[in-house]
């Protein structure tokens, strides 16, 4: 880049932030601004282009429209996640669902919706926590459908590669059974046990899109830590279009920074941040 001090204006900023919130309803005010144009920078650099305000004009061209936008959203939107985070959801799986579900001997698989997949950590925890529950015993299936607005963070979770440091505190004894370390000593990588790979389907999906291109009839669903960044009025959007993707009776998760409160939705209370459809 010619100059290393060019910096995004307020101008510029305001643009892509309106077109951000317009297309996928992630809200960036101001004091952000700086936490953006340190990831634009990748973007500049990909493309090529010496200024941010080169950049927002490409972004706004039809070009950039088609081929930018998408790119953009993956180094502007944030992916925080761990294994086993809001481990009060997984207890509850553990000891109100799954028990449930394996009484009821329907036949049918366990269908889960991890909404906002990330890097794939929770759905990763998820399937663990499925397999502890049945210990190796098929007493029934189940499919995890995973979905991201981020391309990037996909492909992460279809790979099930992680840091060494991302397991830290994972207990030992699921390390061992659900975790294998790389074949060379210089790596400090792990990857998911390939049986637990084959139980994600991934998709690319925006939240804010008036149609989900999804199965239907969940038996669960988890969203969770992505509703902080939508207004209200497209929280009670999304949280209605995810709904009547849950059957009745089926559990939606919300994160434990996030509530229901002020929307309406077909969701009943049954503990903090844990719905059951009616």
């Amino acid at each position: 880049m010619r100059d290393k001090l060019e910096r995004l204006t307020e101008v510029d900023f305001n643009k892509l932030s309106k077109l951000i919130n317009t297309n996928y309803g992630i809200k960036l005010p101001i004091s952000k601004k700086l936490m953006i144009e340190g990831r634009l920078r990748k973007r500049l650099k990909a493309n090529s282009i010496d200024t941010f305000n080169e950049y927002v004009e490409y972004v706004f061209s039809d070009i950039g429209l088609k081929k930018e936008l998408v790119h953009m959203i993956d180094v502007v939107s944030t992916n925080k996640t761990d294994f086993f985070r809001e481990p009060s959801h997984f207890d509850y799986l553990t000891q109100e669902i799954l028990p449930k579900f394996l009484k009821e001997k329907s036949g049918k698989p366990l269908k889960i919706w991890s909404s906002a997949c990330s890097t794939g950590e929770e759905p990763y925890t998820i399937a663990i926590v499925i397999e502890e529950f049945l210990k190796g015993i098929r007493s029934f299936d189940y499919t995890i459908h995973c979905t991201d607005i981020s391309t990037q963070v996909l492909k992460k979770a279809v790979d099930g590669i992680y840091n060494l440091e991302r397991i830290e505190k994972v207990p030992i004894d699921i390390k061992r059974k659900y975790f294998l370390k790389s074949k060379d000593p210089q790596k400090n990588i792990v990857r998911i046990i390939p049986e637990l790979r084959k139980k994600l389907t991934v998709r690319r999906l925006n939240l804010i899109d008036d149609l989900y291109k999804t199965p239907h009839d969940f038996d669960i669903i988890f969203c969770r830590n992505v509703l902080i960044y939508f207004d209200k009025p497209t929280q009670e959007s999304v949280i209605n279009k995810l709904s009547k993707k849950l059957r009745t009776g089926g559990i939606f998760f919300l994160g434990h920074s996030e509530s229901l409160t002020g929307i309406k939705a077909p969701l009943k209370s049954l503990k903090p941040t844990t719905f059951v459809k009616i």
